[in-house]
C-alpha cells in the first residue's frame, strides 16, 4: 500500500499543479500581485490536503507567533520538496531566490515573474550574492517582504551533519532584518530523490527570531545551534511515534549520538 499510495499522490500532486496553473491563469494575471498570492497559497493548501488524504501524512506546523511583522528572513532546514511549498501560506508576501532558467518555463516561469521573485544567473557566487542583496533591498523598500533562504543551500538527509553556507550571514548583515529559523524533519516522510511518501505527522516549528545587528560569528552560531537543537528534538519525537517512518542511516546515526534508541 505504501507504494500504491505514494504513486497515487505523486501523480495527483502534479496534476493538481498543472490544472490549477491553467485554470487560475485569468484571475492570477488580471489581479494585483497581492491579490494573486491567493492562487499559489491555495495550491499549497490543496497539495497538503491531498498529501493527508492520499499518502496519510498530516502537517503540524507551530510557532506562528514567532513570525515578526514586516520584513524578515525565513531560514528553514532543506530536506525535501515539502519545505519548498509548506511555509509560504504563513507569510504575507514571500520572496524566493531562484535560478533564472526557471523563469523560462511556460506558465511556471510567468507565475514566478508576476510575484517579482529574484532570479540569479549561474556564475560567480560573489557577483550573485551582491545581486541578490541589491534586489532584496529594492523589494523590501517597496513593500514588507519575507525572504526565504535555505542556509544549507541543497537538500540534506534528516540527521545529516549540518553544512550551513556563509551566504546567509552576508545577507543577514546587509539587510538588517530578523531571521526566523525553521526546524523540521520532513525528509523522513517526503524523502529527497525518492518517490515514497511515508504516512505520519510532519512536525515543523518556526523558532524565535534572531534579532538584527549581531556579529557574524554570533549570528551563525545561534542559527546553527538553535535550528539543529530543535531538529534533533523533532527527530527524536518522530522516532518514538507509534508508526515511525523508515529512518535513513543519517537519522539512525544521529539518534545514537543523542543517546536515543532508533
Amino acid at each position: 500500500m505504501l507504494y500504491v499510495r505514494s504513486l497515487a499522490f505523486n501523480f495527483v500532486f502534479y496534476v493538481n499543479l498543472i490544472v490549477q496553473m491553467i485554470l487560475w491563469t485569468p484571475y492570477y494575471f488580471l489581479s494585483s500581485r497581492h491579490r494573486a498570492w491567493f492562487v499559489p497559497k491555495f495550491w499549497s493548501r490543496t497539495s497538503m490536503w491531498l498529501y493527508d488524504k492520499i499518502a496519510g501524512t498530516t502537517n503540524d506546523i507551530t510557532g506562528q507567533e514567532n513570525l515578526p511583522e514586516g520584513s524578515f528572513i525565513l531560514a528553514p532546514k532543506h530536506q525535501s520538496f515539502w519545505d519548498a511549498i509548506a511555509f509560504f501560506p504563513y507569510l504575507q508576501d514571500p520572496l524566493y531566490i531562484l535560478k533564472r532558467e526557471l523563469t523560462w518555463i511556460p506558465f511556471f516561469g510567468w507565475y514566478i515573474l508576476k510575484m517579482r521573485m529574484i532570479p540569479v544567473d549561474r556564475g560567480s557566487r560573489s557577483k550573485a550574492l551582491k545581486a541578490v542583496v541589491a534586489a532584496t533591498k529594492e523589494e523590501m523598500a517597496r513593500n514588507p517582504r519575507q525572504l526565504i533562504i535555505y542556509p544549507e543551500g541543497t537538500r540534506r538527509a534528516p540527521g545529516d551533519e549540518p553544512a550551513y553556507k556563509y551566504g546567509i550571514v552576508e545577507i543577514y548583515t546587509q539587510l538588517g532584518v530578523p531571521v526566523v529559523p525553521v526546524a523540521h524533519v520532513a525528509g523522513l516522510y517526503w524523502p529527497r530523490r525518492k518517490f515514497l511518501r511515508y504516512p505520519g505527522t510532519v512536525k515543523a516549528r518556526f523558532l524565535p527570531p534572531i534579532p538584527p545587528g549581531l556579529g557574524k560569528d554570533e549570528f551563525m552560531a545561534r542559527l546553527i545551534g538553535e535550528t539543529e537543537a530543535a531538529c534533533d528534538q523533532l527527530l527524536v519525537e518522530a522516532s518514538r511515534a507509534p508508526n515511525p517512518p523508515a529512518l535513513p542511516p543519517t537519522a539512525i546515526k544521529r539518534l545514537r549520538e543523542l543517546g536515543t534508541k532508533a
